[in-house]
Order: C-alpha cells, then sequence, then structure tokens
C-alpha cells in the first residue's frame, strides 16, 4: 500500500524479451508488488508511452522505469538522454536492467542520469533474485517523487 491513499506505483517496463518480461512479471506476482505493471517492447513506443503521444495520451506517468538498452526502434540510452532532457520526465527514477556489462554502456548510462545500473544474470535464481532486490528497494524503501512509497 502506498504513503497516498487510493496510488498504486506505476512502472513502466521496457523490454523486447518476451523471455525476460515473463520472468520479471513472474518473480513481482510472487514478491506481491503492488503496482501497476506496463510492459513496451519498443523504444520509440516507450518514448511515446512517456510523453503520452498517440494512442497513449491517457497513459500514467510511471513512478519508476525499468529499461533494457539493446531495442527496437530507439535505444535504451536515447530513450534515457530524452527522459532527462524533458523537465516532465526528468525525476523519474530509471533502472537500466540490461545484459550489456561493456563499460561504455554502463558510464553512458550514469552520465545521461540513469539511477542504478544493473546487469542481468543468466542463471534463472539470480535473475529472480534481482528482480526481488529492485521490487525491494525501489518500490519498497525508496520514496518516489511524488511522496508515493510502498511501506
Amino acid at each position: 500500500m502506498s504513503t497516498i491513499p487510493g496510488h498504486r506505483i506505476e512502472v513502466l517496463y521496457v523490454e523486447d524479451n518476451p523471455g525476460d518480461v515473463r520472468l520479471t512479471t513472474e518473480a513481482l506476482r510472487e514478491a506481491k508488488v503492488v503496482a501497476s505493471f506496463h510492459v513496451i517492447a519498443d523504444g520509440l513506443q516507450a518514448l511515446a508511452y512517456l510523453k503520452r503521444q498517440g494512442k497513449y495520451r491517457d497513459a500514467t506517468l510511471p513512478d519508476v522505469v525499468l529499461l533494457d538498452l539493446k531495442l527496437p526502434g530507439m535505444s535504451g540510452c536515447e530513450i534515457l538522454a530524452a527522459m532527462k532532457a524533458d523537465p516532465a520526465l526528468r525525476s523519474i527514477p530509471v533502472v537500466v536492467l540490461t545484459s550489456s556489462r561493456a563499460e561504455k554502456d554502463i558510464a553512458q548510462s550514469y552520465a545521461l542520469g540513469a539511477s542504478c545500473y544493473i546487469v542481468k544474470p543468466v542463471d534463472l535464481d539470480q535473475f529472480l533474485f534481482v528482480v526481488r532486490s529492485i521490487n525491494e528497494f525501489w518500490l519498497e524503501v525508496v520514496t518516489l517523487p511524488g511522496g508515493t512509497r510502498v511501506p
């Protein structure tokens, strides 16, 4: 339950790998996350969602974004740069959740304003542990912009 009565945490997960989406949503379901979870698999569509354009004009801005870097349409770094350049989006925390261990990707993500950078483990148990850790920290411990917090 959040500190704002009736408010559910809004999570946007930008990921094009259906297997990772399935594992992440299952791990969050297991953790009994109190959140609205929206998944978008294309970078251009994700930016349209965030800017509430086209078919997303009634979308609710997310409280936190889980962002893969390797996406069709527009890369995660391009989305991150666009978010941090937009005053309406820049305060939304962005958790980069990607398979890339490349130092240039890590450095670029932080330089663009990523809140944190997490490399997706290949091992199933470790992947589930990482998703639960994201849940515990970003959705239960941290107070998000607007005062939203799940105690």
